[in-house]
C-alpha cells in the first residue's frame, strides 16, 4: 500500500530540517532553550515517522529489495530499544555526568555511520545505489569511504573522551593525563596517509564485487587513528574535544546521507557538523589556543607537565562558612563564579537559596559564566537552569569582566583555571587565555575541597591574594551552612 509519495517525503523532510534549524537558533540562548528543544523534538519526530512511512512504501514497491520484509521490524526494534535506553539515561544521568553522556552519544552516531556504510557496500542495490549485480559508482564509493573514515574516528575518539571525562577507569588511555610517546605525530601522519591510500584503492576499484580488503583495513586503521588523536589531549582541553567530536559525528552522518541520497541525513548532519565546528572555534578562542594545537595535544601535554612539578608552598587565608556568609550579607554587590566543583557537589539549588536570601537583604547578585567552565560547552548554563536561576542574573564573560573591579565580593565555587591570573603571565602555559577577572574584586571568597590544581595542572595565584579567603569543604555543605548563617 502506497502510504506516502516521494514528494510528500521531500516536503516532510524539509519541514523537519526547518525545525532543526529553529532548534539550533533556540538553543543559542538560555531564555529560548526550551523552545529550541521543542523544535528539535518535533523535527526528529517528523523525520522518524516519515522514514517509517518510506520504509513501508519501499517494501510495497520493491519487496525483492528487502530482507524478507524485516525492514520495518528492524527499525521498530531500534526505535523501541534506543528510545528506552535514551529515556532511562536522560532520567537517571546526573548533571556532572552529562559530558560523558554526550561523548557516548557521539560514539554511537559514528558507529552507526560505519555500520550503514558496510551495509551499503555489501548490498548497494538495497539502497538504490546500484542495480543488483552492478558495481558501485565512483561517487558513492568516495562518499562511503569518507563516511566510514569520519565515523570510525568519531566512534573510537568519543570512547576515549568518555573514559577521560568519566575519570572512573584505571586503564591508562582513559585517564585524564595526556598519553604521549615518541614519534606519535609521525605515526598519526603515516596512518592518515595509509587510510587515504586504501580509500583510493577502494574508490577506484572497477570490480563488481566491492574491494573488501582495502575497505576493512581502512576502517580498522580509522578506529586506531581515532584513539591516537584523543589520547594526547589533556583534561584541560576536553570541552574543545567534546564539541569537535560533535562536529565529526555530523559530518559522518552527512557523508552517509550523500551516499544514500537522503536529504534529511545530509541537512541534519551538515547542521550538526557546522555548528560543532563553529563551537570548537569559539572554545579555542576562549582558551586562546589554536585549534590544531589542541588536536595535536600541545596544550594538554604542556599543562600536565607543569602540574607534575613540585609547587611552592605559600600561605593562604582561610575562614569558615559563617565568616563568608557575614561578608556576603554585608556587601552591596556579589558575583558568583560557578565551576565544576559546584556541579560535582550538586549545590546549584543551595546556591539559588543563598542568592534568594542575599537578595532579600538588598544585595545585588549575578552569576559570571566562562565559555569553558565545567567539562563541556554550556555546562554551567545548564546547571543553573536546572535550579531555575533567572536568566537575567546569568552573565557571559565578555559582558561582566569590566565590572569585577567595582564588585564588593566575588564568590568562586569550584572553579579554578577560568579565574587563574596566571593567564596574564606571558610565560605561563595558559598565557593569553581569557579569564573571569575575579582577582580585581575588593574581596574574594573561594570554595574548594583542597588546594589541588585544576585541569591545566597549574597553581592558582588567586588563592594567595591578600583579599582572598579560602573556605574548604564540599560546596553543597558549605553553601548550606552559609544559608543558615545569613539572618
Amino acid at each position: 500500500m502506497n502510504l506516502i509519495s516521494m514528494n510528500m517525503v521531500t516536503l516532510l523532510y524539509l519541514v523537519a530540517s526547518v525545525c532543526f534549524i529553529q532548534a539550533l537558533k533556540g538553543l543559542s540562548s538560555p531564555s529560548s532553550a526550551r523552545a529550541g528543544n521543542a523544535f528539535g523534538m518535533t523535527g526528529m519526530a517528523i523525520a522518524v515517522v516519515t522514514t517509517i512511512a518510506l520504509i513501508f512504501k519501499l517494501q510495497a514497491e520493491f519487496a525483492e529489495r528487502t530482507s524478507g520484509g524485516m525492514g520495518f521490524t528492524l527499525v521498530l526494534l531500534g526505535v523501541v530499544v534506543g528510545g528506552a535506553i535514551g529515556a532511562y539515561a536522560a532520567k537517571k544521568v546526573e548533571m556532572t555526568k552529562m559530558p560523558e553522556l554526550v561523548a557516548a552519544m557521539h560514539s554511537l552516531i559514528g558507529l552507526a555511520a560505519v555500520c550503514i556504510a558496510i551495509a551499503a557496500v555489501s548490498e548497494p542495490w538495497a539502497f538504490n545505489i546500484a542495480e543488483r549485480g552492478g558495481a558501485l559508482p565512483f561517487g558513492n564509493r568516495l562518499e562511503l569511504f569518507l563516511g566510514t573514515f569520519v565515523g570510525a574516528v568519531t566512534f573510537s575518539g568519543s570512547v576515549i573522551a568518555f573514559g577521560k571525562l568519566s575519570g572512573k577507569y584505571k586503564f591508562r588511555l582513559f585517564q585524564g593525563a595526556p598519553v604521549r610517546f615518541g614519534g606519535q605525530h609521525i605515526l598519526n601522519l603515516v596512518l592518515a596517509i595509509a587510510i587515504i591510500a586504501l580509500g583510493l584503492v577502494f574508490c577506484f576499484s572497477d570490480a563488481v564485487e566491492p574491494a573488501w580488503t582495502p575497505f576493512v583495513i581502512m576502517a580498522v586503521l580509522s578506529f586506531v587513528l581515532g584513539v591516537l588523536i584523543i589520547i594526547p589531549i589533556g583534561g584541560a582541553d576536553m570541552p574543545v574535544v567534546v564539541s569537535m567530536l560533535n562536529s565529526y559525528s555530523g559530518w559522518a552522518a552527512a557523508g552517509i546521507g550523500f551516499s544514500l541520497n537522503n536529504s534529511m541525513l545530509i541537512i541534519a548532519g551538515s547542521l550538526v557538523g557546522s555548528s560543532g565546528a563553529i563551537l570548537s572555534y569559539i572554545m579555542c578562542k576562549a582558551m586562546n589556543r589554536s585549534f590544531f594545537n589542541v588536536i595535536l595535544g600541545g596544550f594538554g601535554g604542556e599543562a600536565a607537565a607543569t602540574g607534575g612539578a613540585a609547587q611552592e608552598q605559600r600561605p593562604v587565608k582561610s575562614g569558615s562558612a559563617e565568616d563568608a556568609a557575614f561578608i556576603l550579607q554585608n556587601a552591596e554587590s556579589v558575583i558568583i563564579v560557578p565551576g565544576y566543583g559546584l556541579a560535582v557537589a550538586r549545590a546549584q539549588h543551595s546556591v539559588k537559596e543563598l542568592v534568594d536570601k542575599l537578595t532579600e537583604h538588598g544585595v545585588t547578585v549575578r552569576y559570571a559564566i566562562h565559555p569553558v567552565a565545567g567539562r563541556m560547552p554550556g555546562h554551567m548554563n545548564v546547571l543553573l537552569a536546572e535550579a531555575e536561576v533567572p536568566y537575567d542574573q546569568v552573565v557571559e564573560m565578555e559582558d561582566i569582566n569590566g565590572e569585577f573591579g567595582q564588585t564588593d565580593v566575588v564568590l568562586v565555587l569550584g572553579a579554578n583555571d577560568v579565574v587563574n591570573p596566571a593567564a596574564k603571565d606571558p610565560k605561563s602555559p595558559i598565557a593569553g587565555m581569557p579569564i573571569l577577572e575575579a582577582y580585581k574584586a575588593k574581596s574574594i571568597i573561594v570554595n574548594k575541597r583542597s588546594m589541588a590544581s585544576g585541569y591545566a595542572g597549574l597553581d592558582n595565584d588567586l588563592f594567595y591574594q591578600p583579599n582572598t579567603m579560602m573556605v574548604f569543604g564540599d560546596a553543597k555543605k558549605v553553601i548550606e551552612s552559609m544559608v543558615k548563617a545569613v539572618e
